[in-house]
């Protein structure tokens, strides 16, 4: 597409192709200052529990995003001073996976649960599994005991009406009771009513996790949860409803814990696996989530999801080929599965399948028609195969979704410019640029398009910019060059290259414009020398060997000239304008009849070539 386009799609930026696009897990977020509040909630209970650890860690992160959270430090002082009382860490048997490498956030691979739908339908079949499991160990119980049973799930019943109508004075009243009411020496009966209030306290949690009563709601659920695990140590249920509370508030660590020992006590449940390796995957723990992932699909091969975010995990541990086939699992579980088809096009792009890519994500689009993100891949698909209309056109629709987005518009600049629509790409640029005026690449391309459009003023100030922006960015310099040099400023443009050069020595774009300019001021030898440099970084480069053989004779070095004519010919045999060249400096050198030989062999195999009536002269004249 010349001049260094690129397509830039998500976090990265890609050279006329997709790398592998990055699968998200959906992440709830009830903002810094909910998170902060919950995050205390929890400190406060671990503290009122006497796992003091597990307490400073939390309170540490905090402290470590505002070192002046007066509460955090508080609580911190209190939990360090309990800890060195003799607290003892007690996390219920779990292990807490410690060994997880930090990664940098912008960096971290993170995954998608792909459809939530299907996670609900599957958490619904098991609790209603669970409830039918409980109602039969109801039915064996004496008479008495059962009256006693079903009352106290009545009063849970009563307490989670009052729940959904936000009245938790009403709810902590029910289950107080219910508490009250228990069957004597049914300890399993008691932790199953610790664990049934748990999941009400933390369904009202879900239901409005931002509310003024979500710290409560969180801290009952951790209570109810960690007493019911206590009563009863072989219940599972207590465990997973603790790690999707520490999940939703986004601590990972706390959730990989309850989450494996979820599955160390009941290991057939497939979502226990699935949900532990969805925390696994956010701590950048990749080969234990891919263990997590495939046990979950191989537990319920149905469970679409599992199949889907497996693929997620293979792909961030760079098995493309793995990754695929766990995506078209994904879709044959499901065929409307849109995330999955996008995720197909993302690896088959990554491979360099273009059109494979461009099936995928058309696919995906029959499903979710205003996918961003697979209509910007599917214009980048088409882009890479030179399908610039019909990439015109998926970018059209993109933006009809999502109008201020910078890469999008970006992209659509890149295209309009590869379709000679210069003052349309201008818009596009401008728009990208203004939306993130920190990306120095939206600025170099604003050059580009006022470069297409004709406007060299705006290119060379958007030029100037992303040098601005960053000093190390050589691309821009190159371009600033060329137009320097075509607008005659030839000094200008020498001390932009040697500028460039001195950053990126290696550059064959450096390398080449150097020579030109130092041929344009007829330096001979210093436009050899950069000429040779451009030659030996990219040995096929027809044009750089034809100037550099052109400098040569302006050197004066016609034997280093005919010596690079001959090349040229070897790669290209059938590059006439280099033939007649070549027979020219035999003729200077005064060997005629190579001059003869060369040039009737051009007018043999080329008898229509445009410098005919040149060539037929010089025959004339040896």
């Amino acid at each position: 597409m010349g001049k260094g386009l690129l397509l830039k799609i998500g976090a990265g930026i890609f050279a006329a192709a997709l790398v592998p696009g990055i699968v998200f897990f959906a992440k709830k977020s009830g903002g810094a200052a909910a998170a902060r509040a919950n995050t205390l909630t929890i400190a406060q209970d671990y503290i009122d529990r006497g796992e003091y650890q597990r307490a400073l860690d939390l309170l540490d992160m905090l402290l470590i995003e505002n070192i002046k959270d007066k509460k955090a430090q508080a609580l911190r002082g209190e939990a360090l001073k309990l800890l060195q009382g003799g607290g003892q860490l007690d996390i219920a048997g779990a292990d807490p996976a410690k060994e997880t490498p930090a990664a940098d956030s912008a960096e971290k691979a993170a995954a998608e649960t792909g459809d939530a739908a299907a996670e609900s339908l599957a958490a619904a079949k098991a609790e209603a599994a669970r409830r039918k499991a409980q109602e039969a160990e109801l039915a064996s119980r004496s008479q008495a005991i059962q009256a006693q049973m079903q009352a106290v799930n009545d009063l849970l019943s009563q307490g989670r009406a009052a729940l959904e109508q936000r009245d938790y004075r009403a709810a902590a009243a029910s289950f107080q009771e219910a508490l009250s009411r228990l069957p004597p020496g049914e300890s399993r009966f008691e932790a199953q009513t610790c664990t049934n209030i748990a999941g009400i306290y933390y369904d009202a949690y879900v239901r409005d996790p931002n509310g003024s009563d979500s710290q409560e709601a969180v801290r009952e659920t951790a209570s109810y949860a960690r007493r019911a695990a206590e009563k009863d140590p072989s219940l599972a249920l207590p465990h997973y409803t603790l790690g999707r509370l520490n999940r939703d508030l986004q601590q990972w660590d706390n959730a990989a814990a309850e989450l494996k020992e979820a599955v160390r006590l009941e290991p057939d449940n497939y979502l226990y696996s699935y949900d532990l390796g969805r925390a696994y995957f956010h701590n950048r723990n990749l080969a234990d989530a891919r263990r997590c992932f495939e046990a979950a699909a191989g537990l319920n091969p149905d469970f679409e999801p599992a199949w889907y975010n497996l693929g997620g995990t293979l792909r961030a541990l760079g098995r493309s080929d793995e990754a695929l086939s766990a995506f078209r699992r994904a879709v044959r579980v499901k065929p409307g599965y849109a995330v999955a088809h996008r995720e197909i096009g993302r690896v088959l792009a990554s491979k360099g399948d273009h059109q494979g890519a461009i099936t995928a994500f058309i696919e995906a689009l029959q499903y979710s028609p205003n996918d961003t993100a697979a209509l910007r891949e599917l214009g980048a698909a088409q882009s890479a195969l030179g399908e610039y209309a019909a990439a015109e056109t998926s970018f059209t629709r993109a933006l009809q979704t999502a109008p201020n987005d910078d890469q999008t518009n970006y992209n659509m600049a890149v295209v309009k410019i590869a379709l000679d629509k210069g003052d349309e790409a201008v818009s596009y640029a401008r728009k990208a640029a203004e939306t993130a005026p920190a990306d120095k690449l939206y600025c170099y391309t604003l050059g580009l398009a006022y470069e297409a459009a004709g406007n060299f003023q705006g290119a060379i100030a958007s030029y100037n910019k992303a040098v601005s922006m960053d000093p190390q960015y050589v691309r821009p310099r190159i371009n600033l060059s060329s137009l320097y040099l075509s607008s005659g400023y030839t000094q200008e443009a020498l001390n932009t290259l040697l500028d460039a050069y001195r950053i990126e020595p290696g550059s064959f774009e450096v390398n080449n414009n150097l020579g030109a300019v130092y041929a344009r001021q007829e330096n001979w030898s210093r436009s050899m020398e950069y000429y040779e440099k451009a030659v030996a970084l990219d040995y096929n480069s027809v044009p750089a060997r034809l100037n550099l053989a052109r400098a040569c004779v302006g050197a004066g070095d016609l034997s280093k000239a005919r010596d690079t004519y001959q090349d040229l010919v070897r790669i290209v045999p059938d590059n006439w304008d280099a033939l007649l060249e070549l027979g020219k400096i035999y003729a200077s050198l005064g060997d005629a009849d190579s001059a003869k030989r060369i040039i009737r062999n051009l007018l043999t195999k080329n008898p229509n070539y445009s410098g005919r009536a040149e060539a037929q002269k010089i025959l004339a004249g040896l």
